[in-house]
C-alpha cells in the first residue's frame, strides 16, 4: 500500500464517520421535532377550550358591569333627588318650626314654668378612703 492509498482510507474513514455523526444527529432532531409537533398539538388542543372560556366570562363580566353601572346612575339619581327634597323641606318648615320652637320657649319663661329639674344629689358616705354608694350602704346596716 501507498502512502496515497492510507491516506485515501483515512479520509474515506473520516468521511464515513462524519456521515454516521451526522445521520444520528439528523435522526435525534427528527425526534425532537416530532415531540414539538405533538406538544404544539396537544397545548392548541387544551388552549382553544380555555380560551372560549375566557371570552364567555369576559362577556359575562361586561354584562355584569353593565348592570352595576345602570345601578350606580339610577342611586346618583335617586341620591340627587333625596338632596332635592331635603332642601325643599328645609326651607319650606325649617323656618317656621323654628319660629315656633322659639315662641313656645318665650312663652315658658314668661309664664315662669321651665321643664328643668333640679339635680338630686346623691350622698356618699366614706368608709376607710373608699366611697360606699347608698345602695351598698343599707345592706352594711341591716
Amino acid at each position: 500500500m501507498s502512502g496515497g492509498e492510507v491516506a485515501g482510507i483515512l479520509v474515506a474513514v473520516f468521511w464515513a464517520i462524519l456521515v454516521s455523526f451526522l445521520a444520528v444527529v439528523l435522526v435525534r432532531l427528527a425526534q425532537v421535532l416530532k415531540a414539538t409537533t405533538k406538544l404544539v398539538a396537544d397545548v392548541t388542543d387544551q388552549a382553544v377550550p380555555l380560551l372560549a372560556d375566557a371570552s364567555t366570562t369576559v362577556r359575562s363580566a361586561r354584562t355584569q358591569l353593565d348592570r352595576v353601572d345602570a345601578i350606580a346612575s339610577d342611586v346618583q339619581e335617586v341620591t340627587s333627588n333625596a338632596s332635592a327634597l331635603s332642601s325643599t323641606v328645609a326651607s319650606a318648615f325649617g323656618g317656621p318650626l323654628v319660629k315656633v320652637a322659639a315662641f313656645g320657649y318665650g312663652v315658658r319663661k314668661a309664664l315662669g314654668k321651665t321643664d328643668e329639674a333640679p339635680q338630686k344629689t346623691t350622698r356618699r358616705n366614706v368608709i376607710v378612703g373608699r366611697t360606699v354608694p347608698a345602695a351598698r350602704r343599707r345592706k352594711q346596716k341591716g
